[in-house]
C-alpha cells in the first residue's frame, strides 16, 4: 500500500523508533534509533545513512583500513543505508570488498546511481557493472545521477525492478540550478525516492521540492546537510546553544543533521563518514527526537544571525 508522507505523518508512522514497534534480536540493540518510513512501501530506514564519495581509494591496507573501521562501526551502530555511485572513482569496488570482508551484505540497504547518456544499452551495462563491483545480486535503490540521461534511464530501471533486481528507483541533484528540471521530472514520473541538497545554509528545496515529494509519496534522501563543510567554518568555535539539547544535540554536526532530517518530508541524510569519531558523532543525530517546527525555525534564526 502506498501512502503519501502527509498520510504517514497523520497516521503517526512517519518517524518512529524500533522500540515503539516491538523490535527484537540484533535490531533491538538499536531500538532508540530514529527511523522513517519509505512512503511507497512503509519500509523503515534509519535516518542516518553513509555517503561514500570519499571511498574511492586504492587497494592498500593503509588506505582501506580506516574505511573498514568506519563501515564496521556504521553497521554496529545500526546503520543500513549506503549511498555510492560509479562516478565516485573506485568506491563501488572498495565497498564491495569491504562489505564482503565484514559479512554484512544482508543487513544493508545499498543505493547507487547511473549517469549514462548513450541510451538504454549504456544504462543496462552500467547497472550490471555496479552490481558486479558491489558483489550484489540485487540493488535496493538505483538513482539517476544529476538527471543525466533520465529519459532513457528510468524505463531501464523499471525493467530491472520488474525482474526483481532493483527494489526502488529515484533521481538525484545536489545543486539548486537543476531544481526547475528536477521539479518537472518529479511531477511527471512515479518515483520511490528523490535525493537533493538541503541544509541550514541551502534551504531552497523546502520551497517546492520537499512539499512536492510529500504530496507525491516520494522518500527524500538529503545530501550536503553540512553545506559541503562550509557551515562548520561559519559556526567556528561558537558553543552550541543550550536549547539545542532539548532535542538531543551534543554537537554542531547533530544540530545540522537534525535540522535537515527534521523536515517532515525528509527520510534520511547521507553524510560522508571515513573516520570513527565522525560515525559516532553523526549517529548521535538519530537518538532522542527531531526538532519540531518551532524549534527548526529557531535553528534558522540562530544560523542567520551568526
Amino acid at each position: 500500500m502506498k501512502l503519501t508522507r502527509r498520510e504517514f505523518t497523520k497516521a503517526g508512522l512517519g518517524t518512529v523508533s524500533l522500540a515503539a514497534l516491538g523490535g527484537s534480536g540484533a535490531l533491538a540493540a538499536h531500538a532508540d534509533m530514529i527511523r522513517k518510513a519509505i512512503p511507497s512501501s512503509g519500509e523503515l530506514l534509519p535516518i542516518i545513512g553513509l555517503g561514500t564519495n570519499r571511498y574511492g581509494v586504492g587497494k592498500s591496507e593503509a588506505e582501506r583500513a580506516p574505511l573498514r573501521q568506519a563501515l564496521e562501526r556504521f553497521h554496529r551502530l545500526g546503520g543500513t543505508v549506503i549511498d555510492t555511485a560509479p562516478m565516485y572513482r573506485s568506491s563501488e569496488s572498495v565497498l564491495g570488498d569491504l562489505i564482503e570482508e565484514l559479512g554484512i551484505r544482508g543487513d544493508l540497504f545499498l543505493a547507487t546511481k547511473t549517469d549514462r547518456t548513450d541510451g538504454s544499452a549504456g544504462t543496462h551495462a552500467q547497472i550490471g557493472e555496479s552490481l558486479a563491483r558491489l558483489k550484489a545480486d540485487k540493488i535496493d535503490l538505483i538513482q539517476v545521477h544529476n538527471l543525466l540521461g533520465w529519459k532513457n534511464a528510468l524505463p531501464v530501471m523499471r525493467e530491472w525492478r520488474q525482474e526483481g533486481r532493483i527494489r526502488y528507483i529515484g533521481i538525484t541533484t545536489s545543486r539548486a540550478t537543476q531544481y526547475n528540471e528536477f521539479e518537472k521530472v518529479m511531477q511527471q514520473e512515479k518515483l520511490d525516492f528523490v535525493q537533493l541538497n538541503y541544509s541550514l545554509e541551502q534551504r531552497e528545496a523546502a520551497e517546492r521540492l520537499l512539499p512536492l515529494a510529500a504530496d507525491n509519496g516520494m522518500g527524500v534522501i538529503i545530501n550536503r546537510a553540512f553545506g559541503g563543510g562550509r557551515i562548520f567554518d561559519k559556526v567556528g568555535d561558537q558553543p552550541l546553544p543550550d536549547w539545542a539539547r532539548n532535542f538531543g544535540c551534543e554537537s554542531w554536526a547533530q544540530f545540522l543533521l537534525k535540522y535537515a532530517i527534521g523536515h517532515p518530508a525528509a527520510t534520511l541524510s547521507i553524510p560522508g563518514m571515513t573516520k570513527l569519531h565522525h560515525v559516532d558523532d553523526n549517529f548521535g543525530a538519530a537518538q532522542g527526537r527531531l526538532p519540531d517546527a518551532n524549534e527548526r525555525r529557531r535553528q534558522e534564526e540562530f544560523f542567520d544571525n551568526l
